[in-house]
């Protein structure tokens, strides 16, 4: 699958960033822990839930789908350290 960056510039989804985004996002958080592997996994739900509807992603599309996951997941804390991250 590919990705279309905020800069305009498509190249290969890569869930490892996903993840990393993940961690980062949560090591802000107090009370919700997430570990490595989990945020593997979280990533990698958010590569198939896209996978299934588009082609070519956004980066958009990748936030707004952490964030309904990380939700869904009861990790509320995570969800918006994460959709507030880039604003820091």
């Amino acid at each position: 699958m590919k990705i279309t960056k905020r800069n305009g510039v498509v190249c290969l989804y890569d869930d490892e960033k996903v993840a990393k985004s993940i961690l980062k996002a949560n090591a802000d958080t107090e009370g919700e822990e997430i570990s490595p592997a989990m945020a593997k996994g979280l990533a990698d739900e958010v590569f198939v839930r896209l996978t299934g509807e588009y082609e070519i992603i956004t980066t958009a599309d990748v936030r707004a789908c952490v964030y309904a996951l990380l939700l869904e997941k009861k990790l509320p804390g995570t969800a918006k350290s994460y959709m507030e991250f880039d604003r820091k």
